[in-house]
């Protein structure tokens, strides 16, 4: 249940059933009290937590037809579908669909008493609605693009396939020629160059000291500069659209078969 729901409420809507049950049950009909009376209070919750809902029956309704249809186009494109596929897919524009959006959004409410007065805010403060964090997340996701497509080219394929086209580790392996185990390596290997080449680039102070000596540490270090020196900071939120989804055709998600390297 949502955090403002309150549990005193549904059970006294479910107490009332009950009392209303037991008035209305004929024992001549045949069916046991314990069907009949399950049969009443389930149907009085649902109708009080539509009484507590302040989204309408229809928003809640077109939500879902987003869902169903967002899951549909993500199992079909092996991706997350945009704002444009999804509207597309339901026949309406993108205005009306971030009407629905909107709308649904305003449907969410906090209960101030499921705060301790010391989180309050906390949680206030590290809303992800406003501007500032959309933008700070759009600046986050196209960092992340650039760490990945930044990657060394066999590394960059395992984690396009793992990733991004959701591909079986084994069959990542039989294009690279390597064993299931290595592939696994090499995921972990790319995924902490990515953390850290992202760390030097927005928080420094998080990036691990370098342990390395020699070729990897070099290799590293060439990372880091490729990375910073790969875009601006107007090209990285050039890759998300304003609400914060992903444009099709950035550079992460572009791979090809890497040559067999021994």
């Amino acid at each position: 249940m949502p955090v403002h729901v309150r549990r005193d409420d549904l059970m006294s809507a479910g107490m009332l059933a009950l009392v209303l049950s037991a008035g209305d049950y004929d024992p001549q009909r045949g069916v046991p009290f314990r069907s009949f009376a399950a049969f009443r209070i389930r149907g009085a919750l649902v109708d009080e937590l539509r009484a507590m809902d302040w989204a309408s029956r229809s928003v809640r309704s077109q939500a879902r037809r987003v869902e169903t249809i967002r899951a549909l186009l993500t199992t079909t494109l092996h991706r997350p579908p945009g704002a444009d596929e999804i509207a597309e897919a339901m026949g309406i524009s993108t205005c009306e669909l971030d009407a629905v959006n909107a709308d649904l959004a305003r449907a969410n409410v906090l209960s101030l008493q499921g705060f301790a007065t010391d989180t309050l805010p906390v949680t206030t403060a590290n809303d992800t609605g406003c501007p500032e964090s959309l933008i700070l997340q759009r600046e986050q996701l196209g960092y992340l693009h650039d760490a990945i497509a930044a990657l060394p080219e066999r590394l960059r394929f395992v984690v396009v396939g793992h990733y991004f086209q959701q591909r079986q580790m084994s069959d990542i392996a039989v294009d690279l020629s390597v064993t299931g185990s290595r592939v696994s390596q090499m995921c972990t290997e790319a995924t902490i160059l990515i953390r850290d080449g992202m760390n030097s680039q927005l928080d420094p102070d998080a990036l691990r000291p370098l342990t390395q000596t020699g070729r990897a540490a070099a290799i590293r270090k060439e990372y880091f500069q490729a990375l910073a020196a790969r875009n601006t900071v107007a090209g990285r939120l050039d890759m998300s659209t304003s609400q914060g989804e992903m444009r099709h055709g950035v550079d992460a998600e572009q791979a090809t078969r890497p040559s067999r390297i021994a």
